[in-house]
Order: C-alpha cells, then structure tokens, then sequence
C-alpha cells in the first residue's frame, strides 16, 4: 500500500544494502576508479525509493565525480521562490533514466533580468531546458478576494500573457525545452467550500490561472508540470509547509522534493525519446484472476460482480487506453499458449483482445528469456519495456537479470495496479499523433511481416512480396509535430541523435540552403507511417565544390533490413545533385544507444573523410562522391507525395 504521510515513489524497489553501496561507491571517487561501473552503480542506487536525505546523500556523492558522463541535461530553474533544496531531487531523478543534469539558479529574484540580459550567468549557461516555477502567492499577487470578476479576469490574462512572453524569450533565445509549473493551490480559504462565489478568492483565482496556462502552454508546445494535481491526490500538506515558506520562502517540502524532481525528470526524459514504449503483462493473477490452465476460462475471476473481477477489468481498461493512444501491449506469461490466447478469445468479460496485443509469449521459459524475445520481435530496447508481474519472485528474477527493464512493485491489490502505474510515469508523453493512435495496429502488422519473413527462404522475393511504396516530401506544417516527435524519440537508428524544439523544426521548411525530407512506407499489410527523417545542409567544402552535410538521418527500427536506407539515400542524392551538389557528407556520433548504425555510411559507399571538427572518437565522417553516384538497387517502389 501507498503510504500516506508523504508522497513517496513507492513503485520503485529497495535496493539491497543501499548505504554501505553508497560507502563504497564515495570510496570509489577518491581513488583510480572505473568511471562506467561508478555510472552504473550510481544509476542502480537513484533506482531505490528515496527519502529526501538519501536522495541528497546520493546527490552529493555524484557531484563530487567530475565528469561521470553524459552531460545531458543543462537545466535552468527561473523561480520566484526558493527551490535549491529541489536541485538534490531532480540531478537523481533524472540519474534514474541514466541521463546527467547540470542545474543553474539565478540569484533570489533575478529571474526575469536574467532571462533578458545577454551577458547574465543564464545565458553563459546556456540551457537545453528551463523551467519556469511560479509561487502562488506571486501570481495572486495583490488582488484582493472580493474583487470583481473583470479585475480578476484581466489578472489572470496578464499573468498568462507575462509567462509566455517568457517561454518565447527563453525559445528564441536558447531554442530549449521549456517547462511551465502550475501554481501550487495552497492559499488559505476565506470564504469556505464554496469558492467559487468569490471571483478573487485565491483558491478559485489560482484554479482558473492553471486551466488558462495549460491552454497557453499548448499552444506553444510547452510542456507543463502539474503539481496542482499531484498536491490533490497526495494531500496539499505534504507537498507544502507553511512554516517552510515563512522562514525560506521554499514553497515545495522537503518531502514532496523527491517525487518533484521525478516528474520533472519525466517531462526532460519524454522529450528526449526516453519514455518507455511498451508494457508487458502476466496473465494469472495479473490481468485476471485464477490460473487459466487449471481453472478453465468459466473459473477465472473476471467481470463485474465481485469486486475482485471488477479489479481485474480496470487493470486492462487501464491498459486498453494506453494502447489507444500508442502505448504497445505485449504479453509475458507462464503459461500454454493455445489455452492462454483462448481465454482472450473466448472468456465474455474480457476488455482486452488478441488484436490489442502487439506480441504476445506463453510458455514455460524464464521471463527474462521471454522479455528478451520481446523487446527482440518489436525492435526496441529492452528499457523501453515496462513489465508487471503479481508475482514477487518473478519480479526479482527479471530485476536481477534485466536490470534495465522498468519492473515496479506492483500492489497486491489488483485495485491498486492502475494508479501505481500512473503514479509511477513511466509512459509520460508530451505530444499525441495520429501516429500514437495507430501503433498498435502498426506492431501487430509487423508481427504478420515477420511470420511472412520467417517462412521466406530468399529474402529477396520476401522483400519484392512486402509490396514496398515509399513516399517522401520536403518538411510540412501537417506533420510537423509527427517529425519533430520522431527527431526525439528515437534513440537506436539515429546518426546523430539530436534533438530539436518544434520552433527548430519549423524554421526549415523555407530554408533556401536545407534538404529536410520526410518519408512515409506502406506494403501490403498497410501503411506504417512516417518512418524517416532526414536533413542535410549545404557547406561548400572549396569554391568548386558545394556539399550537403547531413545533421539528422533517423528511421524507426520497424522498417530495418528492408532496403528503405537505400531508397532514401537515392531521394537524398537527387535531391542534392538537383540543389546543384557534388557530395554528401555524413557524420555519425556514438551514443550508448545508436551502435546499430555505426558502420551506415560505410555500407552505402561513403568514404572516410577528414573533418577534424566533426571528428569524435568511435565516431565516422563520409563523404559520398554524386558525380558518378548510381541509385542502388532495392525492391521499393519510390515517389513524391503530393504537397497538402
């Protein structure tokens, strides 16, 4: 059960002997050290359910490592009340996604003038993300409660008119994820239940001020941190201690420090490809009660009626609407795979279907092997798979073997499943495409692709039966959230990982010297989307020859080994030659995640080049000659889509 005096991460499991591993790993910093098994350890321990002083105790531990890797996150807090005790929570928390945070804070009331001043701590900082955190009693200000309803109403639109001014200073200035925090609604009541009859009592003024910034903030593509409704569901008195702001000005507690800096990780995380993508379900005791093998599908519990069945069927609505809006189910399970899948079939009560399941496994292997085949079958890593599991040994078993697969610890309770998982984020999303909607039905599409593949015995005639169309097309405002959400999100066939704000994005569609192509597949079982991204500027390496230097080649890992990297390059080469190009120049950048695309431009011909400056180690820079470039061969079909 949750416990209630603090809002606590209690998905997350403790971590066996966690202090005296965090002894050892201090000891480890003052000497020769291994700085990849130092990174590792300090990522297991950020994976406990931490109080607020373990999590400052780990906090400082890694600060005290210079160069522990990674430098991903550079982010600046603009705050108008204190928050440095927050800087512990969210460095550790974003450490749980194996990611490195940077943190800069202006001086106590600072905020705006630094945001503005080009020569300002903020601006040598440079950030990748801001986040904008406004205190309540800042954005009530001085109005009174019994102003009337224009005066409140006209508040509220400058306040939300003054925190966008900013987001766009903060985009035009940094080009960098923006964070926008709702107000916290702990203000004393005047008037009682009934609020709403004062149009400026402090609790209806700041209600109303969240719903106006959450519609702002979508429509500037900034992403919002809702503390408003995690300090309602947790009880306003643990997230806020009055005493605290008196004598500090510290709106967040101490206490809520560690979950506030979880969901700040997950907003920085999401935008940077590293939610998970995939949820694997047990059956027995999971999804249903009973065991189906020896109860028979009429003796599973399941269905309303009991309150038990009714449990159950919430687990999978819950899972159901994940999958809606792209979310992919699997399932993992101990089980006959004929009897378990008749159950789905046949059982009247069940939400879930057979076509709701991307890859479903049952049998009589481990589960770690099982997850393995998963995370194999749909092309993803096994850190995008989040796998619950009523049972603890299994639980501990997948935890041991695949540290990096997401295994919460799940309640007892069945009724208690859904809401562990929502609390615990890990499918947190900041943009819905119609892309998202469709991934179900695209997973289970490439399950029939990959049954067709395994029955070929010449892999060219697979390919040429796939019936294989790409089309492609210059960068559209259409699918303008689609490209940008694919440029950050994909992390394993991306040459260069980078990421980009939809303004970053945007700004290329009429850039005169910018190849920015989109590609979109479709065979015989339908059509898989856009799957491709790619831009390539122009440089001129000598005054006789112009070059297009590519800064972004990313394709989902759906489409692998069917030639679509060759078809793509013969879009981008006549592409270039018609720009008036001579050479492509292409730069792979190593991450932890993109070793699949090492050898790449290698493998269609481009020849090592020197480029010192974009030189890294374990990195490669190519140039491929366009002179006498001939289209490679591939079973695709290729054309222009017609322009919206």
């Amino acid at each position: 059960m949750r416990p209630q005096a603090t809002p606590s991460l209690y998905w997350l499991t403790e971590v066996p002997d966690w202090r005296n591993r965090l002894r050892s790993l201090r000891a480890q910093l003052t000497g020769e050290h291994d700085l990849a098994s130092i990174r590792r350890e300090a990522v297991a321990l950020a994976k406990a359910p931490l109080d607020f002083m373990r999590t400052v105790a780990l906090d400082q531990a890694v600060q005290s490592l210079a160069g522990l890797g990674g430098g991903d996150v550079r982010l600046a807090i603009l705050s108008t009340s204190t928050t440095g005790r927050l800087g512990a929570a969210i460095r550790v928390a974003c450490l749980r996604r194996g990611l490195t945070c940077s943190i800069y804070e202006p001086d106590y009331g600072q905020w705006l003038q630094e945001l503005h001043h080009q020569e300002s701590g903020l601006h040598r900082f440079s950030p990748t993300a801001i986040l904008f955190a406004t205190d309540a009693r800042t954005a009530v200000g001085g109005l009174s409660f019994m102003a009337h309803a224009d005066e409140v109403h006209t508040q509220r639109q400058a306040f939300v008119a003054r925190m966008a001014g900013a987001w766009r200073r903060a985009r035009d200035a940094f080009g960098c994820h923006v964070i926008q925090q709702t107000c916290l609604p702990h203000l004393t009541s005047p008037i009682g239940q009934n609020e709403h009859l004062l149009a400026g009592s402090p609790t209806n003024f700041l209600m109303q001020l969240n719903a106006d910034l959450r519609v702002a903030a979508t429509d500037a593509g900034v992403d919002v941190l809702s503390v408003d409704t995690h300090a309602a569901q947790d009880g306003l008195a643990v997230w806020h201690d009055p005493a605290l702001w008196f004598g500090a000005k510290q709106e967040i507690s101490a206490a809520a420090a560690p979950l506030y800096g979880d969901l700040v990780a997950r907003l920085v995380a999401a935008r940077r490809g590293l939610s998970a993508k995939c949820l694997v379900l047990d059956l027995d005791n999971t999804i249903w009660g009973g065991v189906v093998g020896d109860d028979g599908v009429a003796g599973l519990v399941l269905g309303q009626g009991s309150a038990a069945g009714e449990a159950f069927l919430a687990l999978q609505a819950y899972a159901k609407a994940l999958a809606a809006r792209g979310v992919i189910l699997a399932i993992c399970s101990k089980n006959d795979e004929a009897v378990a899948r008749h159950a789905f079939a046949h059982h009247p009560e069940m939400i879930l279907k057979l076509d709701d399941i991307a890859w479903f496994v049952a049998n009589w292997q481990d589960k770690a092997t099982n997850l393995r085949v998963i995370a194999q079958g749909l092309n993803l890593g096994l850190d995008s798979l989040v796998f619950v599991d009523d049972n603890p040994a299994e639980r501990d078993l997948v935890r041991r073997e695949l540290p990096t697969v997401s295994t919460p610890e799940v309640p007892e309770d069945p009724a208690l499943i859904p809401r562990c998982l929502a609390d615990a984020g890990y499918f947190e999303t900041v943009t819905v495409t119609a892309e998202d909607r469709a991934r179900s039905g695209l997973y289970r599409t490439n399950a029939a692709r990959a049954e067709l593949e395994a029955q070929a015995t010449d892999i060219e005639a697979y390919l040429a039966d796939l019936q294989m169309h790409l089309s492609w097309a210059p960068f559209d405002h259409i699918n303008l959230p689609r490209i940008v959400q694919l440029i950050n999100k994909t992390n394993q066939f991306n040459l260069t990982t980078r990421r980009v704000s939809e303004t970053d994005v945007a700004a290329l569609i009429d850039a005169p010297d910018i190849l920015a192509l989109q590609f979109r597949l479709r065979d015989r079982f339908g059509d898989i989307g856009i799957i491709a991204v790619l831009i390539a500027r122009r440089i001129a390496e000598d005054v006789q020859d112009a070059s297009f230097q590519i800064d972004t080649w990313l394709m989902s890992c759906r489409v692998l080994g069917r030639g679509v990297e060759a078809a793509t390059l013969n879009v981008l080469a006549s592409q270039a030659v018609a720009r008036g190009a001579r050479g492509l120049i292409g730069v792979y950048r190593p991450t932890e995640r993109n070793g699949i695309v090492a050898d790449h431009y290698a493998k269609l011909g481009f020849q090592s080049h020197d480029a010192p400056d974009l030189s890294e180690e374990g990195g490669f820079v190519g140039r491929l000659d366009l002179a006498d470039f001939v289209p490679r061969s591939t079973s695709i079909k290729t054309e222009q889509a017609d322009q919206p």
